[in-house]
């Protein structure tokens, strides 16, 4: 499965970045995140709950981040388990680009899935991870657009 999409974000690029390397800000942005955990500059342990279609699971997963092309783009990758539910891994690319006072925000998206989960469809999958992605970057955008610069 694979997502790619583009958003303006209210805001300089400067205060996006910091944004995205914020556990509290991301934690609220995050649907169903219970917990986020941040381990060290590039790991994060994340503890979500997702309901997709008539599957409900807690994911526990990590994330490495790659900052080596920041702040104008950087990449993520994880792995999470659901239990009886099934797993997921997945990465994303993410680039930056100012744009007067806003910024663009680019992202493409590539996940794997398995067990129960793999076995509901891929329309309902991708339709729910386009959900999950847009509820997302709304949250983060008026959170990034809410901070004072």
């Amino acid at each position: 499965m694979e997502l790619n999409e583009e958003i303006t974000i209210d805001a300089p690029k400067a205060r996006v970045y910091a944004a995205l390397n914020d556990p509290d800000i991301l934690r609220q942005c995050i649907p169903g995140c219970e917990e986020l955990i941040q381990h060290s500059d590039t790991e994060l342990e994340a503890k979500v709950v997702l309901k997709v279609g008539p599957v409900k699971a807690r994911f526990s997963g990590n994330v490495v981040l790659d900052k080596s092309g920041a702040p104008d783009a950087f990449s993520l990758s994880g792995q999470g388990n659901g239990g009886a539910a099934g797993h997921a891994k997945g990465s994303a690319d993410v680039t930056l680009e100012e744009s007067g006072e806003q910024t663009i925000l680019r992202y493409a998206a590539k996940a794997e899935i398995g067990g129960k989960l793999a076995q509901l469809g891929s329309r309902l999958i991708q339709s729910t991870a386009k959900k999950l992605a847009a509820k997302f970057f709304k949250s983060f955008a008026e959170a990034v657009s809410a901070v004072e610069a």
